[in-house]
């Protein structure tokens, strides 16, 4: 996790949606446990997902996922080094969560020429 929210790891506020999303800190942390809800992926496959990430940024986000305990990271003693991304179990309960921001952003939001739209509820439209 990102050092500043770091701190909340030994003593969570109150609040469990804070603490959820202390897990979920960082732009690109949903995104690749979205990735991995398919199963297993190299580095390699996850950045060519995530054409936008910097590599600096994917190793820096998939170690806090790994410290988090959120994924697992297998290193094959191979030449080139592969290195394999993995869900544990407690990545996996995080499906749903993750399941049900992609919902929201597939009502909510159209991406469209590289710009983004965001499409307010049907009722919200009604009474303007």
């Amino acid at each position: 996790m990102s050092r500043p929210r770091a701190k909340l790891t030994n003593n969570f506020p109150g609040c469990p949606v804070e603490s959820t999303l202390t897990f979920l800190d960082g732009k690109w942390k949903g995104v690749i446990l979205f990735h991995l809800f398919d199963g297993t992926h190299r580095f390699s496959e996850l950045k060519r997902k995530l054409k936008s990430i910097t590599q600096r940024m994917l190793t820096k986000q998939l170690r806090e996922l790994e410290e988090a305990g959120l994924v697992s990271r297998t290193v094959h003693p191979v030449v080139p080094p592969r290195v394999d991304y993995a869900l544990t179990p407690l990545g996996k309960s995080m499906e749903p969560v993750i399941r049900a921001l992609a919902a929201w952003g597939e009502q909510h939001v159209l991406c469209r020429d590289g710009e983004k739209f965001v499409i307010p509820p049907l009722a919200e439209v009604a009474a303007a």
